[in-house]
């Protein structure tokens, strides 16, 4: 049988519900007003649509989008040359949106936990299976890209 991995959209979907959560059971303190809340809109709109595009481009190079297995490109361009982790970023987008939606400190503590196991749990994994798969052209690429932004 095949080793099942949690994916990262699984990841994405418990933070958010946990941001929920905590936001009716903890609001703490509402830093942002109504209707200024729904700014909100715009960073969920921008990481959903981040991470199609970035979906698109692992098509279009035929590679995987799945962590953890072997990748057959190496892709520096669109929106690869602003983020090494355009995906990831998305996601911190779109729990940035829910938590400006939702006005209330507390999620914000979840997109920092967040963003903390993106990067132990998949990135560094990520990284270390790149380079190894394409050498020099990856160190080149990680020198000159940032891992987030």
């Amino acid at each position: 049988m095949k080793d099942k991995k949690v994916l990262p959209p699984t990841y994405l979907l418990v933070a958010i519900v946990l941001t929920l959560v905590l936001h009716f059971l903890l609001p703490v303190y509402k830093i942002v007003p109504v209707p200024w809340n729904l700014l909100g809109i715009l960073p969920l709109a921008g990481g959903i649509a981040l991470n199609l595009i970035t979906d698109r481009a692992f098509h279009q190079a035929q590679t995987t989008v799945k962590p953890f297995e072997e990748s057959t490109a190496l892709i520096t361009t669109g929106v690869f040359r602003i983020t090494r982790n355009p995906m990831y970023l998305g996601y911190l987008l779109i729990l940035l949106g829910v938590a400006l939606i939702v006005r209330s400190v507390t999620p914000y503590a979840g997109i920092l936990v967040f963003a903390i196991l993106m990067d132990r749990v998949f990135i560094r994994v990520e990284e270390q299976m790149l380079g190894k798969q394409f050498g020099q052209a990856w160190r080149e690429y990680a020198q000159k890209v940032r891992r987030w932004v």
